[in-house]
């Protein structure tokens, strides 16, 4: 995830008053390049504009409130739990005529107001912790954090930098544990090293840096008393991946000449992992991590094919390429070809070698999420996370298997080697003159449409085939985003995550926000992606055929449209706007046990900090939706995981503002005044020891 848009009170010269640190150190100045995609294909915009305003009109009444419970802040310390005050008598319940016993089950909490405080604010009732904190020593040998003497040899045994992504996964036999692993997704250097000189980084902060990035497994105990998560430091589960970890590549484009350099003249090995945004678990025990931004790592290059990607003309903000010839894509014009795919970790296996896989295609991938067909087959859903660029599906040819044996789990290593690549397509049903961009409902009365997964790539154990005319399987597979403009793929205002539903195998879409949206020489609004200069953002429900995942078309329809209630653009599943609370630029998303999907968010517009939101998908309370926590000044809400009785946030780049470093904090979070600020790990639970929203 990167934020494209402004952090809320932070002024700054960048457009919309965004974050300039952010844009530097988060996505590469992604919002100053042009757009990449150039491409003459439709917007989703120009899909779903008319619905909304429809839709606000048949729900007519004037919105008054928002949700604005006064929660519970805390700063988080190592010495003692952190634990949430009472709500303020009254609260958001009484005043907007929601009570908390009449919520969609899940979400029976007073929701926390809109706020900025420097803290994680909770709702009453719940406590928190955290868990663990970039630096801690999570390997043997690894020393305790020091900041002001940091090496690259701790760093690459203790937690990595800017959590993103997070899995909890089972640990049989160690009863009250279970293993986390987290991406690290960037370094925010001007925060990590007293004295940074952005234009000569030392060899030691870069190596640290490199170690910072990349993925931790560490195995974690839950205190049934409390609720409070703690990691278990130097268990023989625990591991970190760097940037300089051995991967393969994997599928068919592995060998090509395409992704092979002069370290790797196979092309089948990469060292390291950049950029992991958000991921998915697997049904076979495994996690996936997608390599987002990997463009802004890369210097120097030159190609059509590199400004498809984003990829820079001149020197890096990290300077990388000063101290390895292979971020330097004059000297190395394949290495950047190797970063932009899924990954896949083995975190039950210590020793295991990380995989890349070509046939997921390669760009830059927001998340990876699986289900399987009725036959057993993996299906992965992932974004492109790009201003007008494309969300696809991955459906395997082999079937999963059961068990643990060494045969079995190689086995389920490499379905995602197999299958075929599409990416979609989405057709509105209402005229082209009833979208305008503004919101009005089109005359049809409706907001959706229907859909078409269009193939790109079919790989076999005997071969694989593309099916984009004038180009070869490896074109496709490391050259992705072409792929997509070719068969007219439909631009979406940024891909994020994408979850389909347990409960009822609908897929949501996420989609954060996109303020090119309209401009001259962008595209217009379509009936899937609804308001030009949208810089609230919006979920599409998704419906394959007959329900099936391994479907090639589907049906679409609005879910949410993001902002405040009060703007008659907005759109919450049809429920009572002035029972909901505000939104904006919703991003990661993750089902509870009662089938609700909660929110977190990045670059949120409506003058508060980001934070996490469930809404009710089923039910007369469907659209429901309340605000549960908020992280920190500069911080962004990520990975969220949902329990029965515990909630986990990844709390990324708090202080992240402008002019912020470490001589001078924009935040004290999460240990107070006069330590270094950390991006960290939160558990949330509830004191009375009952499941959450109940």
């Amino acid at each position: 995830m990167r934020r494209l848009l402004p952090l809320i009170g932070t002024p700054g010269s960048h457009p919309g008053g965004r974050s300039a640190l952010t844009c530097r150190f988060r996505c590469g100045d992604a919002c100053f390049h042009e757009v990449p995609n150039t491409s003459d294909n439709a917007y989703v915009g120009d899909v779903i504009a008319g619905a909304i305003g429809r839709r606000s009109m048949m729900r007519a009444a004037a919105v008054v409130t928002v949700a604005t419970a006064t929660g519970a802040a805390v700063v988080g310390t190592g010495a003692q739990d952190a634990r949430a005050a009472q709500a303020v008598e009254g609260g958001a319940a009484a005043r907007t005529g929601h009570t908390v016993d009449k919520a969609a089950r899940g979400l029976r909490f007073s929701p926390v107001a809109p706020n900025t405080a420097d803290a994680v604010t909770v709702p009453g009732g719940y406590g928190q912790n955290v868990v663990i904190r970039w630096g801690e020593p999570i390997l043997r040998g690894a020393p305790a954090f020091d900041p002001e003497h940091q090496t690259a040899k701790a760093q690459a045994g203790q937690f990595g930098y800017n959590n993103d992504f997070l899995a909890l996964l089972p640990l049989p036999g160690e009863r009250g544990r279970q293993l986390l692993v987290a991406n690290h997704e960037y370094t925010d250097e001007v925060l990590m090293f007293r004295g940074y000189d952005p234009a000569n980084p030392t060899r030691e902060q870069v190596e640290v840096a490199w170690a910072a990035h990349g993925l931790s497994a560490v195995v974690v105990e839950e205190d049934r008393r409390t609720g409070r998560l703690t990691a278990v430091t130097r268990h023989a589960l625990n591991r970190r991946v760097t940037a300089t970890t051995e991967f393969r590549l994997t599928g068919p484009a592995a060998g090509s000449d395409l992704l092979k350099t002069s370290a790797d003249p196979t092309g089948r090995k990469v060292l390291g992992t950049l950029n992991n945004c958000s991921g998915g678990t697997t049904p076979w025990g495994t996690t996936l991590h997608g390599e987002e931004n990997f463009n802004q790592y890369f210097a120097n290059a030159s190609r059509d094919t590199d400004k498809r990607y984003g990829l820079g003309t001149g020197a890096t903000e990290r300077k990388w390429e000063r101290f390895d010839k292979r971020f330097d894509v004059a000297q190395e014009p394949n290495e950047s070809h190797r970063f932009g795919y899924v990954v896949e970790f083995d975190p039950y296996d210590p020793s295991s070698t990380p995989r890349k896989h070509t046939a997921l295609g390669r760009f830059k991938h927001e998340a990876a999420t699986v289900r399987l067909t009725d036959d057993g087959r993996p299906v992965v859903y992932t974004g492109d996370d790009e201003r007008f660029d494309y969300f696809y599906k991955f459906v395997g040819s082999k079937r999963m298997r059961h068990g643990s044996s060494r045969s079995v789990r190689e086995h389920n290593l490499s379905l995602l080697d197999e299958g075929t690549l599409y990416v979609a397509r989405l057709t509105g049903d209402s005229p082209a003159a009833d979208i305008d961009g503004s919101g009005k409902l089109p005359g049809d009365g409706e907001f959706d449409g229907g859909g078409e997964w269009i193939p790109l790539v079919t790989a076999t154990a005997r071969g694989a085939v593309s099916h984009v005319d004038g180009m070869t399987v490896e074109e496709v597979l490391v050259f992705t985003r072409f792929a997509g403009d070719k068969v007219g793929a439909t631009k979406m205002d940024r891909p994020e995550d994408i979850q389909p539903s347990p409960h009822t195998g609908k897929v949501y879409v996420v989609l954060t926000n996109n303020t090119n949206r309209g401009k001259a020489g962008s595209a217009g609004a379509d009936e899937a992606n609804p308001r030009n200069a949208n810089k609230h953002g919006h979920i599409l429900e998704l419906t394959e055929r007959r329900g099936r995942a391994e479907a090639t078309t589907f049906g679409w329809s609005l879910f949410l449209v993001a902002g405040d209630p009060a703007d008659p653009a907005t759109y919450f599943a049809g429920f009572p706007k002035d029972r909901v609370s505000p939104i904006s630029c919703p991003d990661n998303v993750a089902f509870d046990p009662h089938g609700n999907l909660w929110i977190s968010t990045d670059g949120n517009q409506l003058g508060s900090h980001d934070g996490l939101l469930g809404v009710a998908t089923k039910g007369e309370r469907r659209g429901e939706l309340k605000q549960f926590l908020t992280v920190p000044t500069g911080a962004e809400t990520c990975g969220p995981i949902i329990q029965d009785r515990r909630v986990l946030v990844a709390v990324q780049h708090p202080g992240e503002i402008d002019g912020a470093s470490v001589e001078k904090p924009a935040s004290n979070w999460p240990d107070g005044p006069g330590k270094i600020v950390r991006p960290a790990v939160v558990s949330v639970w509830r004191t009375d020891g009952c499941d959450i929203g109940v």
